[in-house]
């Protein structure tokens, strides 16, 4: 045979077995050289990483993690700025935690140019396209606001890959927990850490699955000896936010060097107290020091700006240069930002260590109920939530938008409300009208009455705007709602099920404590526990045993006809597979590590109650806020603000028509003065629009910092809580504003007719 043929054939056959490793072709796990023929940097682990993890990384990393990989890459490339040299390991160690792909001056270029590529874009629309088509018209505001905003951003964008990582140690924490339960678990009956780390990924959700399997492929590809130093290094991740995660894995790799077996469960069990312990005392100062944070955040996001509103009207209709548009980018933009900066920063200091997640993402099964489910015969049409949600937007919005619409397509039509009813007009004024639906005026500039309209002011017009804001409330909550309630249902139900399922748990340990074979003790345990959801479940995997002539793991496991497919739960699924595992060693050993596990579930079920009793207050308080007091108060100024911009305008109104007729008659300086003294004031349009969308903002961070303090990173949760608050608390300040608007035109519309008689 030709050599050339058995260069072939070695290439092949190489190329195989790489294949077998979950290689690429060309790929080694060895160190690589660099280009200069020295090792590799310690920190780059692309040459130990398999494509597998690659893979698997691409599904578990969430999506804006790749879009910030991309930017920052991309920055890099086009302004590389190099960051102070005290802060580069922090940021590896920012950047590692989370898996990012990227280096810390890609990080810091994108926090520079970032920044600067968005003030030039709003420097270029706000006043340069205004210079060149409306010369005049231009203003320095936003020339200015962007500036600062730019230069605000910086910072918090240069902390971003710190924000990221804390973000994901919260999500992992989540799990921590109940990794320890799974590992515990695993190794009372297999003494065994490797295939109890296996054990806890494979039931875990990323991101504590990841980093999990990551530290077994480091010691797959050879990045590390053992199983014992790979670990050992994870772990230094911890040791500043998590020490009793670190505690319980130490307890537990202490056990594998016990003499005796009962100093070795002793050691199991010592882990397990450990965490639960340390994360309810952790817990209980943070709940002692959150009071402080949330008076500063509740007064500086809500009490100081809604009560700044009751000002802002009067102070504007004395400062003609102060437009509505100045106004929402303090409220909707600037002030914002700074309670969501204020939040995360509360927020990072949350301990670690407890939470739930969402079971649709490691179930694939159920990712189909994050849609809308609509069931035609045999057949299941799936409507996606955001079809819906865009539809609702679309239908509000128009109609929230109606007013400009209208003023648009006719700049002289309005209807009136007289003392003789509703009528047409052509022009801005009516002297016989008490309310107007656009309500356009004549912009005021220095006690000048110009002819630029602006508007619009009319009640009409006011109670549209009312649904501007409402399209915006009710289609995101909308959105959230209907992709989060079917998950939610089916998880509450699997947690009602978990809670129960210990006590299901001790009953099946003692039928197998009693010498009788796993296939006999599941119908028992389901006569014992007949009624209840765990003796359901019982009863079917006996039916799966006798009637469909199952084992004990096909009876549970199954694809088709498993019972686990109608009791979706993670702490379940790895119970019945310590089950299996453990009666490969006979009942008595299965019979101790069932009953072992339901005492565990009992712990872990304890320590989360006492914890949402510690939390119960503040969260209460906060919700509170949410569902009524926000958007009671900023209803309320609304409403105020309508009136006393009512009065204002027909008040600068009169006095223009007093300073015309007086010099008409020869007197320049009457009333010209006191008109002077007015400007045109913000239209309550606009205004009611900028509230109503600072109160959406408002809910919906102070939603996402509920949910933070009582769930950590629950993204379910999360969304639900959003569909719910976003729904009610917008609907209570629209019924709330228009109620009041209406109560306090009519009074004003009154005044003004008593002022005309």
């Amino acid at each position: 045979m030709p050599f050339e043929n058995m260069d072939e054939l070695r290439k092949k056959y190489e190329s195989k077995l790489k294949g077998s490793f979950g290689e690429e072709p060309g790929f080694s796990s060895k160190k690589k050289k660099d280009k200069s023929g020295g090792e590799p940097d310690a920190d780059d682990d692309q040459s130990y990483i398999s494509s597998d993890y690659y893979n698997f990384k691409k599904e578990s990393v969430p999506a804006h993690f790749t879009l910030y990989e991309k930017a920052c890459n991309l920055a890099e490339q086009v302004l590389k700025i190099e960051p102070d040299k005290a802060k580069i390991a922090e940021m590896k160690e920012a950047i590692e935690t989370c898996h990012l792909q990227i280096t810390p001056a890609g990080a810091t270029s994108f926090s520079i140019l970032m920044p600067l590529i968005i003030a030039l874009v709003t420097i270029t629309l706000t006043y340069l396209v205004p210079a060149l088509l409306y010369p005049g018209k231009e203003s320095m505001f936003f020339v200015v606001f962007s500036l600062f905003v730019g230069l605000g951003m910086i910072l918090p964008l240069q902390k971003l890959p710190f924000f990221l990582a804390n973000s994901w140690r919260m999500k992992a924490s989540n799990q921590m927990v109940l990794c320890v339960f799974y590992v515990v678990t695993y190794m009372r009956h297999t003494s065994n850490l490797e295939r109890a780390i296996s054990f806890a990924s494979d039931h875990l959700t990323p991101p504590l699955s990841l980093d999990l399997k990551k530290v077994l492929w480091d010691v797959e590809s050879e990045k590390f000896s053992s199983l014992k130093e790979s670990l050992d290094e994870y772990l230094q991740t911890w040791r500043k936010f998590n020490m009793e995660f670190v505690e319980a894995i130490h307890l537990i790799e202490s056990s594998l060097y016990e003499s005796s077996e009962t100093r070795r469960l002793n050691a199991l069990d010592k882990s397990l107290n450990v965490i639960l312990d340390e994360t309810y005392e952790k817990m209980l100062h943070y709940a002692h020091n959150l009071k402080g944070p949330l008076s500063a955040l509740h007064m500086l996001g809500i009490i100081l700006p809604i009560l700044g509103l009751v000002i802002l009207p009067l102070m504007v209709s004395f400062m003609p240069e102060v437009k509505w548009y100045h106004l929402v980018s303090l409220y909707n933009f600037v002030l914002p930002a700074l309670v969501l900066l204020l939040s995360k920063s509360i927020l990072s200091t949350r301990p670690t260590g407890y939470g739930d997640t969402d079971i649709s993402e490691s179930n694939p099964e159920l990712r189909k109920y994050r849609y809308i489910l609509i069931p035609i015969g045999k057949l299941e049409i799936k409507i996606s939530p955001l079809i819906v949600a865009v539809i609702v937007f679309g239908i509000l919005f128009l109609i929230g938008t109606f007013p400009l619409i209208l003023h648009a397509s006719n700049p002289d039509f309005d209807i009136v409300l007289t003392a003789k009813g509703l009528k047409q007009i052509s022009t801005i004024n009516d002297p016989e009208a008490t309310h107007y639906f656009l309500g356009y005026r004549n912009e005021i500039i220095a006690g000048t009455v110009t002819d630029t309209r602006i508007g619009p002011f009319g009640l009409g017009a006011l109670i549209l705007s009312i649904v501007f804001v409402v399209a915006f409330g009710v289609s995101t909550g909308l959105y959230y709602s209907l992709k989060s309630k079917n998950v939610i249902k089916i998880r509450d139900q699997s947690k009602k099920l978990e809670q129960e399922f210990a006590a299901a748990l001790f009953q099946l340990g003692n039928r197998l404590g009693d010498g009788l074979p796993a296939e006999i003790a599941f119908n028992k345990a389901a006569e014992v526990m007949e009624g209840t959801v765990s003796g359901k479940f019982f009863e079917q995997v006996s039916m799966n045993i006798t009637k469909l002539g199952m084992n004990v793991e096909q009876a549970v496991f199954d694809e088709k006809k498993g019972a686990l497919i109608y009791y979706p739960s993670n702490l379940i699924e790895s119970s019945m597979k310590v089950l299996v595992e453990s009666s490969k060693k006979g009942p008595m050993v299965a019979s101790q590590a069932l009953i072992n596990v339901s005492e565990y579930i009992k712990q872990i079920h304890r320590v989360d109650e006492r914890l949402k009793d510690l939390m119960a207050d503040i969260i209460s308080d906060m919700r509170s806020q949410i569902k009524f007091l926000t958007p009671a108060i900023a209803g309320i100024v609304v409403g105020i603000t309508s009136m006393i911009t009512q009065i204002i305008g027909n008040l600068s109104r009169r006095l223009g028509e007093l300073a015309t007729e007086a010099s008409q008659a020869g007197n320049v300086g009457a009333g010209t003065s006191l008109l002077s003294m007015f400007g045109t004031g913000v239209p309550t349009y606009f205004f009611q629009i900028m509230v109503g969308m600072y109160v959406f903002e408002i809910t919906f961070i102070m939603t996402l910092m509920i949910n933070g303090i009582e769930n950590g990173s629950d993204k379910l949760s999360e969304k639900y809580m959003l569909g719910s608050n976003l729904k009610n608390t917008i609907l209570t300040y629209a019924f709330i504003t228009l109620a009041v608007s209406i109560l306090f035109n009519m009074v004003a519309g009154s005044i003004l007719s008593s002022m005309q008689g």
